[in-house]
């Protein structure tokens, strides 16, 4: 009874600040409405933990639609375009949680959502797909622990029973793929508990038995959804409809399921052929030669960051603040034996700069940090990877970017591996794209992927294939992120351009183009030209 009546008292509070604020107007109003809508995306607690359960879901549901009304009513006639903008990504934030209401239904459908353990930062703004509001970032601990800290880890390890066993009354959802594939993961958060217990050996008593009783807890669910796995029959997929309404809704692109299959095919197409024409090219050139070892792999990445920001500053592509270093150079990664290296593993033992340019995710952490957007709508890392189309299109965009801009014109075979890796995004994209048709079950989907990456660099013996699948079943749209993102920062390259003539250089556009933040592309392309979002 305490949860129902701490569940009706915040939403109660919320209705009250709803009612509180009509009288509010012009921009202060958004600003007061996106702060209401973030504290009420989070929800109540039950038993210490996030409440997930059918009638929370529908109490949400119904609330949200109170939030929608009010930013329905702000009249934005005669705001500048910026506020312009962030009145579009505060609703594309609240069809985002309407979205995961309505259809997606993590909680329900999806049992990686009740991971809790995290080990390490992602390199995007924020987790990729969808998570709970209880997660424990042991990435941001220092170890040994201090008594503060000691304390703040129990505390959050302790939420992890009640959120298991809240899972097993919500998990109603008959997602064959995500179910088998979210028991793996939560199967690893087993391991990654007692890898902690080992990590902490004079850790507090209430530190050691919150690990314990959570490994446990984590055991025993991973148990009971072994147990009802059979009778997980059903798609999980979300059907065309569903797809497009995400895409131009929540990530605001301007496409449907179908234009990006036409898109990705093209793309994969391209990225084949060209991969033949630089063969041809470099026919008569030696080989390019992996790092041998740890030593070697270091000099090369080390060699790499230098030679990539002198390029970018000599080259007057981007502002390069000194900051963006340390903040490359800390994600050099480690030498990895061959029988072991992942696809973006060989890549980089080859040419390690044909993955670090994808590194522009910790440029952005990096501008986020040092140079936090002026508005607090747009600061940080927005909701339910409404980001995911800038970040992962710009990284993407990136390495083609700089092979276009000649990075490497002296080494002309590792032009080879960028198509190599444009291949790779496009063949796991459109799996992605089949697997939400419910067209390709997940198996099928990784098929596709290792069938389509050139020179048999995915294997489907490695983690990386079933990490990328199931990420993108799970999160509807990630998987083409990348290549569509790109498509449209091609785009918004060409329309800057002609605007701006011989005014256009890749310094004014990129330093335009990070000035507004990361969010929906459509957004930075209404802010940069003035032209509103499609």
């Amino acid at each position: 009874m305490a949860a129902c009546v701490v569940t009706a008292a915040a939403f109660g509070a919320f209705i009250m600040t709803i009612s509180a604020n009509q009288s509010a107007r012009g921009y202060d109003a958004l600003l007061q409405l996106f702060n209401d809508f973030i504290a009420f995306e989070r929800p109540p607690l039950r038993n210490a933990a996030p409440d997930y359960t059918a009638a929370a879901v529908a109490l949400r549901q119904k609330t949200l639609k109170a939030f929608q009304s009010r930013l329905a009513a702000i009249d934005t006639k005669g705001w500048p375009v910026d506020q312009q903008v962030d009145h579009a990504l505060v609703g594309a934030l609240m069809n985002g949680l309407d979205f995961d209401l309505r259809v997606l239904h993590p909680w329900a459908r999806d049992p990686a959502f009740y991971k809790s353990i995290w080990t390490g930062q992602s390199d995007t703004p924020a987790h990729e797909g969808p998570t709970h509001h209880a997660v424990v970032e042991l990435w941001t601990y220092t170890f040994p622990l201090s008594a503060a800290d000691d304390a703040r880890l129990a505390a959050e390890i302790a939420t992890i029973p009640p959120l298991l066993a809240q899972g097993r009354e919500n998990l109603t959802g008959n997602a064959r793929d995500l179910w088998t594939t979210g028991t793996g993961t939560m199967a690893e958060q087993v391991a990654d508990l007692e890898a902690l217990d080992k990590q902490v050996p004079d850790a507090s008593p209430a530190l050691r038995t919150a690990i314990r009783a959570a490994r446990d807890a984590t055991a025993e669910f991973v148990t009971w959804l072994e147990s009802r796995a059979a009778s997980k029959t059903g798609p999980s997929g979300i059907g065309k409809e569903h797809y497009t309404w995400s895409l131009q809704h929540v990530q605001l692109v301007p496409m449907t399921w179908d234009d990006e299959v036409a898109l990705l095919k093209r793309e994969l197409a391209r990225a084949h052929a060209s991969l033949k024409l630089e063969e041809e090219r470099n026919r008569g050139l030696p080989p390019l030669t992996a790092a041998a070892n740890e030593k070697e792999y270091q000099q090369r990445a080390d060699a790499a960051v230098t030679k990539y920001l002198a390029f970018l500053k000599d080259r007057n592509i981007l502002t390069v603040q000194d900051y963006l270093d340390p903040a490359m150079r800390a994600h050099n990664g480690r030498f990895v034996p061959i029988e072991r290296r992942n696809f973006f593993g060989i890549a980089s033992h080859y040419e390690p700069m044909t993955l670090f340019a994808h590194w522009y995710h910790w440029f952005d952490h990096a501008w986020m940090k040092q140079a936090p957007h002026a508005s607090p709508i747009r600061r940080g890392a927005t909701l339910f990877n409404v980001w995911s189309v800038r970040a992962e299109g710009m990284a993407t965009a990136m390495e083609e970017l700089i092979m276009h801009a000649g990075y490497y014109d002296d080494t002309p075979r590792a032009r080879e591996i960028v198509w190599i890796m444009l291949a790779q995004r496009c063949a796991r994209g459109l799996a992605s794209l089949y697997a939400h048709a419910n067209e390709f079950d997940i198996k099928r989907a990784k098929a596709f992927q290792v069938e389509w990456t050139p020179r048999g660099w995915m294997r489907p013996d490695l983690d990386l294939l079933h990490f990328e699948q199931q990420l993108y079943l799970r999160q509807p749209g990630y998987g083409t992120s990348y290549v569509t993102g790109k498509y449209l920062i091609d785009e918004l390259i060409a329309d800057r351009s002609k605007q701006l003539g011989d005014a256009f250089t890749l310094r004014r556009f990129f330093d335009e183009f990070n000035a507004a933040g990361v969010i929906p592309l459509e957004l930075i392309r209404w802010q940069m030209t003035g032209q509103r979002a499609r």
